[in-house]
């Protein structure tokens, strides 16, 4: 049966843990391309080798979700293979001038800090495509995304590379309850999704303040987690007081737009009446009992000149 190439087989074969890693007499060469008919970007001899590759080859991955690397493990890690080397190979990928990481940027960090002329790869042929998918799964696989890269990663996939929602679920297995609710983070404002990337909070709190309406109320009750150290209970409970005091406000602004909206025809001919009679905008605002009427103007020779004609209507 025909080999399956790329994603199809699975994250076991990309990282290949039980690869023998055994330096060749060129491994600091890039490996030469199958000549023929067509020229391939990894010929079949070497693509499931293990290949040390000059470090300085390689370049870290352009969609890579991971932002932030935690400097003192990366100082862990970087001893840990100056005393054993790097057990488990990086994935890459050819690119201009070298090669581009897939896989394996916080083992590649770690070894140039342990100062590692070369690194045990293994090569893959992958496109735009499968190079950033493979780069967010893998992360995710191993936990290594805070809930904001995580989600970042995960808007990735269905917006830039047209995954539904149900793909990325079944590719990460993740329900699709948990897709949406990483992604919904998103929503949050930017300092806030801050706060949650920096685990000041976490992705529940930040889940629990989405739906306040009042970014100033989402920042206020976010201080108050990170200042009182609130459990997602207490901050629900919060939550809940915070929008059912913003609900009387939701109702006067709706009642407004309401009133606006059955302002009756006999009004809104005045209006258009005294509009022309005065040259400026009329809006006439009340009911039967009381009400008040608002002429604009908009310079100091408009207002003079509004109060004179008012005058001589009065004479």
């Amino acid at each position: 049966m025909a080999k399956k190439s790329g994603l199809g087989r699975g994250l076991d074969a990309l990282f290949a843990d039980a690869a023998p890693i055994i330096e060749e007499p060129a491994a600091a060469e890039k490996p030469s391309k199958v000549k023929g008919k067509k020229e391939e970007a990894v010929s079949v001899e070497n693509e499931d080798r293990v290949l040390y590759i000059d470090i300085n080859d390689i370049k870290p991955n352009s969609a890579q979700p991971r932002k932030n690397f935690d400097e003192e493990k990366l100082a862990e890690l970087a001893n840990s293979i100056r005393a054993n080397g790097v057990i488990q190979p990086l994935i890459v990928r050819e690119s201009a001038g070298g090669y581009e990481l897939v896989a394996g940027e916080r083992r590649w960090r770690a070894s140039r800090q342990a100062g590692l002329r070369t690194v045990p790869c293994i090569l893959r042929n992958f496109d735009d495509r499968q190079n950033a998918i493979v780069a967010i799964i893998e992360n995710m696989q191993r936990e290594d995304l805070d809930p904001i890269e995580e989600a970042l990663g995960l808007k990735s996939m269905t917006e830039k590379y047209g995954f539904t929602q149900e793909q990325v679920s079944e590719s990460l297995g993740r329900s699709r309850t948990y897709i949406a609710n990483s992604i919904r983070l998103l929503k949050l404002p930017e300092e806030i999704q801050q706060y949650v990337s920096s685990g000041q909070m976490s992705a529940a709190h930040g889940r629990t303040i989405i739906n306040i309406s009042d970014k100033a109320k989402q920042k206020e009750i976010a201080d108050k987690i990170i200042r009182n150290d609130l459990s997602v209970r207490a901050t629900e409970r919060l939550a809940e007081k915070v929008k059912d005091e913003l609900k009387p406000e939701r109702r006067r602004r709706k009642k407004a737009a309401a009133d606006d909206k059955a302002k009756s025809a006999e009004i809104a001919a005045v209006e258009r009446e005294l509009m022309t009679l005065t040259g400026t905008k009329v809006r006439i605002d009340g009911d039967d009992s009381k009400g008040k009427i608002e002429l604009e103007y908009y310079s100091l020779d408009e207002l003079n000149r509004l109060i004179d004609t008012l005058r001589d209507a009065f004479k």
